[in-house]
């Protein structure tokens, strides 16, 4: 490569990364635009409950599940070729979305979403350390793309609200095909050309876990609908691919869970601390805009401002939270976090319940909110942390595919809990009581501070992540 070559390579970084950055953004987006979305939606394609379960879930199920082996397809084919394959996918599949005449046809081309995004993820990652190869650089380049990308969460109620008071829910799929377009003109060409490597996926284990997901999805939405049969039929599913999963993951040579990290008891109070925030912060968005229009009467784009308490936070908290976590570790930010989150899952509770007005709500919206943007950006340090030397990367991976996890079940058990008749109040306790039991299991499963995080040390630095849903 000659020296002007070079040059125009470097030169070419800051839009390349952009464009990156806008891949991530577009996939968070979709997360959390639907939400407000849901009345609009149950409207116009007469669906009940479970209808708006599946067509939240059915992304998150095919995400949460495929981004245990995403990270091993990027290496095996290249990360550029898998992350512009999965922003074309995603384009595609938006505007079909926008175009779904039916709930099933858009439940399979939400699954459709949720593969392409998690094409997006990991890859994005290999496509920045690919762009960056110095470390001071790469450590800005993920700044850079963990602010932008982490934007959507704040950016989604309010964009989502605005669109279905313009055009209705089909526009918010929409929106994601000119920024599929964008990310595709900027990231073409030579700059983030990946090798092909040799890592072997084992696919018959990866189907099993997806399979095991959706099957205890399908259970929990089921039993929300009082279809007992079928909850019963979709539970003996899940019994038979999970032991189906577990089976091939015990012969084989390439598993999809790394045993040696799952060892590890830091590690699993750090992963289900992550599915439990997920749980509540899904299944509060989820839940939420249904009160919002039946108690408050609030239109979308009065239900999308409603969630700015929620959603700025996750903007403007992270950088303190890397300087208290550099200062004393990630442990106390992670505890105060989940604390946060169950106490404002508790007012929202007892609002909903007696029919407070909207400020109590902004209230429990905002502990959530502080919540979630304490513990998300330096939970990754924490796994990394208790995790055996030489798991790190499988850390992070497992540790986004349960987050998912923790959302689709969010989604999937507090909508049951409307479903059944107990109400929203109920759901939303039952959101507090998970982050409780997860807040209590990562205080005892974590008791031990590594030396590089207690004060008086030089701390690792906090690893950010974006503040997904």
């Amino acid at each position: 490569m000659t020296t002007v070559e070079v040059r125009a390579r470097v030169g070419r970084r800051p839009l390349v990364l952009l464009g990156i950055s806008l891949g991530y953004f577009m996939v968070l987006l979709d997360m959390t635009v639907l939400s407000v979305a849901e009345p609009d939606l149950a409207a116009s394609l007469r669906i009940s409950i479970a209808g708006l379960q599946w067509a939240t879930t059915g992304y998150t199920v095919v995400f949460g599940a495929l981004l245990l082996s995403a990270g091993a397809v990027a290496d095996r084919y290249g990360a550029h070729r898998v992350f512009r394959a999965g922003v074309a996918g995603f384009g595609l599949a938006s505007a079909l979305s926008a175009l779904a005449p039916t709930l099933p046809v858009l439940v399979g081309l939400r699954g459709v979403l949720g593969a392409a995004g998690a094409a997006c993820v990991p890859a994005s990652m290999a496509l920045i350390a690919r762009l960056y190869p110095e470390p001071a650089g790469r450590i800005r380049a993920v700044a850079a793309w963990a602010a932008i990308s982490g934007a959507a969460v704040a950016a989604g109620p309010v964009v989502g609200g605005a669109l279905v008071e313009l055009a209705g829910w089909r526009a918010i799929f929409l929106v994601n095909v000119p920024i599929a377009a964008l990310v595709l003109a900027l990231t073409a060409g030579r700059a983030l050309v990946c090798p092909r490597g040799e890592r072997r996926i084992d696919w018959a284990a990866q189907l099993a876990a997806c399979a095991a997901l959706a099957m205890l999805t399908d259970a929990l939405i089921a039993t929300g609908a009082g279809s007992w049969a079928h909850a019963a039929g979709s539970a003996a599913a899940t019994a038979l691919a999970g032991a189906a999963f577990l089976a091939l993951e015990r012969r084989s040579a390439t598993p999809v869970l790394d045993r040696v990290l799952l060892r590890s008891r830091g590690v699993r109070a750090g992963l289900a601390a992550g599915a439990a925030v997920n749980f509540a912060l899904n299944g509060t968005l989820f839940v939420l805009p249904l009160v919002l229009q039946r108690d408050h009467h609030l239109g979308a784009a009065a239900s999308g401002l409603a969630f700015l308490p929620l959603t700025l936070p996750f903007a403007l908290n992270p950088p303190l939270t890397g300087r208290i976590a550099a200062r004393v570790g990630p442990r106390p930010p992670i505890l105060a976090g989940i604390s946060l989150i169950t106490v404002g899952c508790g007012v929202l509770a007892w609002a909903t319940l007696v029919g407070a007005d909207y400020g109590w709500l902004a209230v429990g919206l905002l502990l959530i909110g502080f919540g979630v943007s304490f513990v998300l950006p330096v939970l990754v340090s924490s796994i990394i942390d208790a995790a055996p030397e030489g798991t790190a990367g499988a850390a992070g991976g497992v540790l986004n595919a349960v987050r998912q996890t923790g959302a689709t079940l969010g989604v999937a058990t507090m909508g049951a809990c409307v479903g059944l008749g107990a109400g929203s109040a109920a759901a939303l306790l039952l959101a507090a009581v998970v982050c409780a039991a997860a807040g209590i299991g990562f205080a005892t499963g974590h008791r031990a501070v590594p030396l590089t995080s207690r004060p008086g040390h030089r701390a690792r630095p906090a690893v950010h992540v974006p503040r997904d849903s």
